[in-house]
C-alpha cells in the first residue's frame, strides 16, 4: 500500500472516535507514558500540542510541565523545519501556522530538539517491526527525529490500530524507538 492511500485510511478511522473516545485514549496513553522511570527523570522534553484527532498531548505537556519538566514544543517554520520554544504553562501559547497552538517564549533553533532527553512525536502508524512511523507527508519530524541522539527515547503516539505491520518506508523516514497506544507501550528498536 502506499504512504497516500495509507494515510487517508488511518484519517478516516480517526474520524469515527468520539470526542469521549478521543479523551479516554489521552488519558490512558498519558497515564501509561508518565509510568515510566526513563519519562519521570527526563529534565528537558520535546513534545507536541496535539490537534484534531491525533491522541491528545495537552494534558501530557501540562502533567511533565507540573512535575517540573522543561517541555519544548515545536513552532513550525517557513521551510516546514521545526523550531522548538519552551512551554511555560497553557496561558503561554498561540496559534502559528495553520492555527497550530505555539509557545511565545524565544525561539531555541532547529537544533534544540538534540537536548532533549526525551521526544515526543505524532504519527498516523508505525511499523512494530521496523519502528518506522507515518506522518502526515511534510517531513517536519522526520527532520526533527534525524537530529535526536541514538540513546534519546523517541516515542510516536498513537490509537489502537495504527501500530501495524508494513509502513512504507523511504530513505528520509525516521524510526522511533517506542509507540504507546491506549492498550500500552512498545519497544520498537
Amino acid at each position: 500500500m502506499d504512504k497516500m492511500k495509507l494515510r487517508r485510511e488511518l484519517l478516516s478511522a480517526r474520524s469515527f472516535l468520539s470526542p469521549e473516545q478521543l479523551r479516554i485514549n489521552a488519558s490512558k496513553v498519558r497515564e501509561t507514558l508518565l509510568d515510566q522511570p526513563w519519562v519521570q527523570m527526563a529534565g528537558l522534553v520535546a513534545c507536541y500540542w496535539s490537534i484534531g484527532s491525533e491522541p491528545g498531548t495537552h494534558g501530557l505537556v501540562f502533567a511533565l510541565w507540573k512535575h517540573g519538566a522543561t517541555v519544548m514544543l515545536p513552532v513550525l517554520r517557513e521551510d516546514d523545519d521545526l523550531d522548538w520554544a519552551v512551554y511555560d504553562g497553557p496561558d503561554t501559547l498561540a496559534p502559528g501556522r495553520f492555527g497550530i497552538m505555539e509557545p511565545v517564549d524565544t525561539r531555541r533553533g532547529v537544533d534544540a530538539v538534540r537536548t532533549a532527553a526525551l521526544v515526543i512525536v505524532p504519527a498516523l502508524a508505525v511499523d512494530r517491526h521496523s519502528g518506522v512511523r507515518l506522518g502526515r507527508g511534510g517531513g517536519s519530524y522526520d527532520r526533527a527525529l534525524s537530529r535526536v541522539g541514538p540513546n534519546v527515547p523517541t516515542v510516536a503516539l498513537l490509537h489502537d490500530g495504527e501500530l501495524i505491520d508494513d509502513v512504507p518506508a523511504e530513505p528520509h523516514d525516521q524510526q522511533v524507538r517506542w509507540a504507546i497506544t491506549p492498550s500500552g507501550l512498545t519497544r520498537l528498536m
